[in-house]
């Protein structure tokens, strides 16, 4: 059965009024990778954490196509197959898992954190990761902590895995006392350059308690509690926000840092926090901004005027296009996401052109005409929807690759420019 709705969505986070706009609500088929996609990225910013996904060979197949792994390497993560004799209950799984995990951390000693993570196959056979998660950490602390999150495809898309592994994370973080002063945590995965841009532009800005998550270490697990403010880089954090909310966390409303509007709001919301003089703000990111603005004049000509067309995948579609649409002139013609977050993306989604069609969920076929429909220029998607449309004529571009680039802040605005530009480029010479 498909369901398809219209609702009006609000902005409810500023307490303003704000004019509603209709948002296309689909229930079908939907055509997304799964949560195990995010230990891709995940693995390589907790640097002493490990991935240990307990799955079928399709998942293990998938997790080595994605991260482009040789044979002969050494990751940090692998997958515990489960068997047909797992599946059918003819074996303990359980015990088979003690002995897997026993292996990996003799064998790893650098390993400080495990993360035992669900899939499919073991959501189906019902298989307890959160009470083994337990009780390895009984016999393996304190040197390692074993915690679990779900990255199982079923009923989800693949940027939650991310957000079940921080809001695995966020029981485990100290409890800050109150000092009367305000904390500011930057939740959501960044890229190390990233992460260190930004450092750099709060310290100017005179904004010193400020810490990442997740971190780069997990002894660096940062404290938090009621006068930690949450800066969200990342916006399909939904688990994560409710997590660090019961941790008595105040979530601030800004948009995503893309391009230079975004990442300006992005900074001003914090350094609204720590009563950052106006003028002193604007000197601090004056040079950045400029850069960016340079860098994105290179791509305005190319992608100005253009037509655009976002498949629901990533969650990043909303303020992705808010950026093309603000920044560099292009017109989105529809804006899928799989999950609208309301509150989280109102700032983003109310700049958005009116005459955008916002969609939350999916059923792909009737996706699919409209886009025939529109002819949008440039068509943003998933991998599995990315070929067939080529073959038809139309230009794409891999909406995960958004995922393992380095887009956010003024430093990487030219880059998450070009990711667009790309594949117009390409069609432009292929036609020659």
């Amino acid at each position: 059965m498909t369901v398809t709705t219209v609702f009006n969505a609000t902005q409810p986070p500023t307490g303003e009024a704000c004019a509603p706009r209709p948002v296309l609500r689909e229930r079908g088929q939907r055509e997304v990778f799964c949560g195990l996609t995010g230990i891709i990225w995940l693995h390589r910013k907790i640097q002493d954490a490990f991935f240990l996904v307990v799955g079928s060979r399709t998942c293990a197949h998938l997790i080595q196509s994605a991260a482009g792994v040789m044979i002969f390497a050494e990751p940090r993560f692998a997958t515990a197959i489960l068997d047909e004799r797992d599946l059918a209950g003819l074996a303990d799984a359980n015990e088979e898992l003690d002995r897997v995990v026993g292996r990996l951390l003799e064998r790893r000693p650098d390993i400080r954190m495990l993360f035992l993570v669900g899939s499919c196959p073991s959501e189906v056979i019902k298989l307890d990761l959160a009470r083994a998660a337990h009780r390895l950490s009984a016999v393996h602390s304190p040197r390692v902590r074993v915690l679990n999150y779900s990255g199982s495809g079923i009923e989800t898309t693949f940027t939650q895995g991310e957000d079940a592994c921080l809001a695995a994370l966020v029981p485990e973080l100290p409890e800050r006392a109150d000092t009367g002063t305000p904390q500011l945590l930057v939740a959501g995965a960044l890229a190390d350059i990233v992460e260190d841009q930004f450092r750099r532009t709060f310290a100017e800005l005179g904004m010193n308690d400020v810490a990442f998550l997740p971190p780069r270490q997990s002894s660096d697990l940062p404290a938090v509690g009621p006068g930690t403010r949450v800066l969200l880089a990342q916006p399909f954090l939904t688990d994560t926000t409710a997590r660090l909310q019961e941790r008595g966390c105040e979530i601030l409303s800004a948009p995503f840092p893309y391009g230079v509007e975004g990442t300006t709001a992005w900074l001003a919301k914090a350094a609204e926090l720590w009563n950052v003089p106006k003028a002193r703000f604007e000197d601090v990111i004056a040079p950045a901004a400029a850069r960016a603005r340079k860098a994105l004049e290179a791509h305005r000509f190319r992608l100005s005027g253009k037509r655009v067309f976002f498949f629901p995948d990533s969650q990043l579609e909303i303020p992705l296009a808010r950026f093309l649409a603000q920044e560099l002139g292009m017109m989105p013609v529809e804006v899928g996401t799989p999950y609208l977050n309301r509150q989280q993306m109102a700032l983003d989604l109310e700049q958005l052109p009116q005459e955008t069609l916002i969609s939350e969920g999916q059923d792909v076929e009737r996706q699919l005409d409209r886009c025939r429909s529109a002819k949008p220029d440039l068509i943003v998607c998933g991998l599995g929807l990315a070929n067939p449309l080529e073959a038809e004529g139309f230009t794409t571009k891999w909406s995960i690759e958004l995922l393992f680039t380095p887009v956010q802040g003024f430093e990487q605005a030219g880059d998450l420019a070009e990711l667009f530009t790309r594949p117009l480029v390409r069609r432009t010479r292929l036609e020659v």
